[in-house]
């Protein structure tokens, strides 16, 4: 009799220790695909990037990433997904001034674009509180204003789709959902997303043609602000918005406010240091024309607004950026067509190959 329990309990040993086994291995056929996921750039003119050695970017793993950038299940009543305040056509950003999350709740920033993430090296948010991109992707999950779950709901619910199961294996190995897996896999569907296919990009390869119009425009975007010389003094763009990127990887007080009338501290937030009070990072110029409204809080509407603003409205402040307060005396000394001008280059950094990708639309 007790040869006969013994010999059970071993048998149900190996029965349960069997099933644990398939079910965090192959599901019914189901295995992992280490198949690398190669970047593809089609008028690329952005520097080289070094992706994160410790998250090796596969196409299932970026599958994966995509399927839960486009999953409502991520959010508390399954309404809100991270596309829906990041829309493809509006250059993954919100053409809403604040994002509606659950419940119809709004924070108080606009939502960043979403391309060549790869290449932002100073920390991810406007304040820039978060070092790495796997980590930003999990902030708007438990934000009470955006999606406001917890991450233990998440993977609970995840783990009620076979569907999920398998891509989890497919990307990771085995099935086990954790927050760790969702971000690395948010991560990896972010850092495919590349812009470099603007007519600009075409023009740098000699592969278009500005207008007249875009040419001026091109011009004073790259002069620099010369009050001695108004006739040979630019839009002095390239001091924010420099490189192949048009950004400069820095957090800056662009004049928008007084001292007096800050509401949001920006990056001091993040810092604690005074001399980071209503500073924000940097956006990059590509994809401009679609990614309204502007600024940190959407102030700004259009991009006629937004050239008005550096060319007349500068306001100093004890962090504004010299550089940018410089020119506050005498204006840009922009007229209207050099406004006109200005604007027309700038919607030649529009990437219509990459808002329209059907690589970064909804999979489901």
């Amino acid at each position: 009799m007790n040869r006969a329990l013994i010999g059970l309990f071993i048998l149900s040993g190996v029965v349960i220790y069997s099933c644990t086994k398939t079910e965090l291995g192959n599901v019914q056929g189901v295995k992992y695909d280490a198949t690398a996921y190669s970047l593809e750039f089609t008028n690329f003119t952005l520097p080289a990037v070094t992706l994160p050695a410790d998250n090796p970017l596969t196409v299932e793993k970026v599958k994966l990433g995509r399927m839960l950038f486009y999953e409502t299940m991520l959010s508390s009543d399954e309404s809100v997904s991270c596309a829906s305040c990041h829309v493809q056509s509006d250059g993954f950003s919100d053409r809403n001034r604040f994002s509606e999350g659950v419940g119809g709740a709004t924070g108080g920033r606009q939502a960043m674009a979403i391309f060549n993430m790869a290449w932002h090296s100073n920390q991810f948010f406007w304040d820039g509180r978060m070092d790495l991109l796997r980590d930003q992707s999990l902030g708007p999950i438990e934000n009470p204003l955006e999606m406001n779950e917890t991450l233990e709901n998440v993977i609970n619910k995840l783990y009620t789709s076979q569907v999920y199961k398998n891509q989890f294996i497919r990307a990771f190995g085995d099935f086990e959902i954790t927050s760790e897996r969702i971000s690395l896999a948010m991560e990896a569907f972010m850092l495919s997303i590349i812009s470099d296919d603007s007519k600009y990009d075409r023009y740098i390869t000699g592969n278009a043609q500005l207008t007249e119009s875009e040419q001026r425009g091109r011009v004073l975007f790259f002069t620099d602000y010369n009050p001695w010389f108004p006739e040979n003094s630019g839009a002095d763009c390239i001091h924010c918005h420099s490189g192949n990127n048009f950004e400069n990887d820095l957090y800056m007080n662009n004049g928008l406010d007084s001292d007096l009338e800050f509401i949001d501290f920006g990056r001091e937030n993040a810092t604690n240091l005074l001399t980071d009070r209503a500073k924000f990072k940097t956006p990059t110029l590509r994809n401009i024309e679609v990614t309204g409204p502007y600024m940190h809080d959407g102030r700004f509407e259009t991009l006629e607004e937004v050239v008005d603003h550096y060319n007349n409205g500068i306001k100093a402040s004890s962090t504004v950026d010299p550089a940018i307060l410089a020119t506050q005396s005498t204006g840009l000394m922009l007229d209207e067509q050099d406004k006109i001008d200005l604007i027309n280059f700038l919607k030649t950094l529009t990437d219509y190959t990459y808002l329209n990708n059907p690589d970064y639309s909804s999979p489901f």
